[in-house]
């Protein structure tokens, strides 16, 4: 009897120490979500420039974009959407009255009544939505200002010079895909002021005046650099496009085992939870927090194990990224898109995911604007950075470790949060060799600083993810740089930063990589491609 008491006693110690190191406060649950996590809540990249903002004489001159939508429902792929619905079709049939076999208990009890609330459309939320137009205002407040020299107390762009003449439209470019058109259509409502005019326009008459649209198809076969995977045709293998998944589903015991066994003790008898159960746990938290705002899912795991989910993220994108033969492939087109508007050339023929019937024409794909926007999918950013031999992010997690190392370099969360923004700033100055300014500072007019376009001969290039500036000394080659030689402020000459991407289309070796015949003969070994494949 006395030993029995002891048993129990020792049972319910234990569970009562579990409990308390639960992780509870979703201000920090939802800082492990990787590419699910809000951007306004995103850590910034590790490497912190310690140099803040642009000296005198210097100013941004024009700006790139590339943007991913914001929160979304899940889709139909196996990690993500197709998983959670698994579960949720495990627990509707225990539930049903001629299955019953007992009751969930303790912090489980919620699944006894539990309905599934998300679909695997991948559609953008409605509240993301509006994260989208806020995004377009704090793009016009930070870059719109400058780039077309606003007066005072002007709140958004204005299609019209001084002298009243019109501007050009600006070209923006989505992909046709739902969640990335819409994500385009509340930005520029956003960006262009279309819902809050100086006189109220409840019709919306010609909201759309200020800007034209580039709608890429996506889904099919076509080149489209903002969904390069449609025209790399070996994403779509059986192993080669599943890299990451074999990753994920690999490490899920190493660190979901003792999780899953604490939970099954609240679980009916007969219903056998497994990782993966588990992994959808996790995932619907994610999910239903995004889509509801709150979800009975989040206080079930300690900080280890959501620190587990989050690696499981990013060594599946990671694993499409320098660790896939196809990697460099993905990102080479928007590169040279990018490498394309700072050489104001347009495309005669293309040897990647570059649709050159559109860019090849100059009111497509212009050349001469102070603002591009492209909207997109947090693979293209991801694979861009691997096509430009960003080496800085080549810091893969480890498919072993449990807990995994906080301080890698590749996290999700800090790269490709919802609402992620990769921005490459052009900047003029008079100056070929500027120092830096350690202090952060507002541009409250174009030429505060004393700079001006006339005697703006040297450019610069510096890029900035998020709320991060990229250590582009970290570019393979040296060209802008190196541990030691890099500029604290993160800038490059544009000539250097050419020159580091000569090679990036042979690197790339596009062809082969996305349409070759060659196989993974160790799909699970975590090998490092370094985002190509040759014969």
């Amino acid at each position: 009897m006395h030993a029995l008491y002891l048993a129990c006693a020792v049972a319910i110690s234990a569970v009562a120490v579990r409990a308390h190191d639960l992780l509870t406060d979703i201000t920090k649950i939802q800082r492990y979500w990787g590419q699910m996590i809000k951007s306004h809540l995103t850590r910034t990249i590790r490497k912190i420039i310690s140099a803040l903002d642009l000296l005198d004489s210097l100013t941004v001159e024009s700006v790139q974009t590339l943007r991913r939508h914001a929160q979304r429902f899940p889709t139909g792929s196996i990690d993500d959407g197709e998983n959670d619905q698994r579960f949720a079709t495990k627990l509707s049939n225990l539930t049903l009255p001629s299955n019953s076999t007992g009751s969930f208990t303790g912090p489980l009890s919620f699944l006894n009544t539990y309905r599934y609330p998300i679909v695997d459309t991948g559609l953008l939320t409605g509240i993301r939505a509006a994260t989208e137009l806020a995004s377009g205002v704090s793009f016009w407040k930070r870059y719109g200002r400058t780039l077309y020299n606003a007066t005072v107390g002007q709140i958004a762009y204005i299609s019209s010079f001084p002298d009243g003449t019109d501007r050009a439209p600006v070209v923006l470019r989505t992909t046709g895909q739902s969640r990335i058109e819409n994500s385009e259509i509340n930005w520029a409502l956003g960006f262009f002021g279309s819902s809050f005019p100086i006189v109220p326009n409840p019709t919306f008459a010609n909201v759309t005046k200020p800007y034209e649209v580039v709608i890429i198809p996506e889904g099919g076969t076509e080149n489209n650099t903002l969904a390069s995977y449609d025209s790399c045709f070996n994403v779509n293998d059986a192993t080669i496009g599943v890299l990451g998944d074999l990753d994920l589903f690999t490490f899920l015991p190493k660190y979901l085992t003792a999780a899953t066994a604490r939970l099954q003790n609240h679980a009916p008898e007969g219903f056998k939870l497994t990782v993966n159960d588990t992994y959808a746990m996790q995932s619907n938290c994610a999910y239903e927090y995004g889509y509801l705002g709150m979800s009975d899912f989040c206080e079930l795991f300690t900080a280890d194990e959501w620190a587990g989910f989050e690696n499981t993220l990013d060594m599946e994108l990671l694993r499409l990224r320098f660790r896939n033969p196809t990697g460099r492939a993905q990102g080479l087109g928007y590169l040279q898109e990018l490498l394309a508007r700072l050489n104001h050339t347009l495309f005669s023929s293309s040897s990647s995911s570059v649709n050159s019937t559109l860019d090849g024409d100059a009111t497509t794909f212009p050349t001469n604007q102070p603002l591009y926007a492209d909207f997109s999918h947090d693979d293209i950013t991801t694979s861009a950075l691997t096509a430009m031999s960003l080496d800085y992010i080549r810091d893969p997690p480890s498919l072993t470790q449990f807990p995994p190392n906080p301080h890698r370099h590749f996290i999700l969360s800090h790269l490709t949060p919802f609402g992620a923004r990769l921005i490459t700033e052009t900047i003029g100055c008079s100056l070929s060799d500027p120092a830096p300014v350690e202090t952060s500072r507002v541009s409250y007019t174009l030429g505060q600083y004393g700079y001006s376009a006339s005697n703006a001969t040297h450019k610069f290039i510096r890029m900035r993810l998020n709320r991060g500036i990229l250590p582009l000394d970290t570019i393979r080659g040296g060209a802008c740089g190196n541990h030691t030689s890099g500029r604290i402020d993160g800038i490059c000459a544009l000539g250097d930063f050419m020159r580091s991407q000569q090679n990036s289309t042979a690197m790339a070796n596009y062809n082969y990589s996305c349409s070759g015949n060659y196989t993974i003969t160790d799909p699970t070994s975590g090998k490092d491609f370094d985002g190509v494949i040759f014969q």
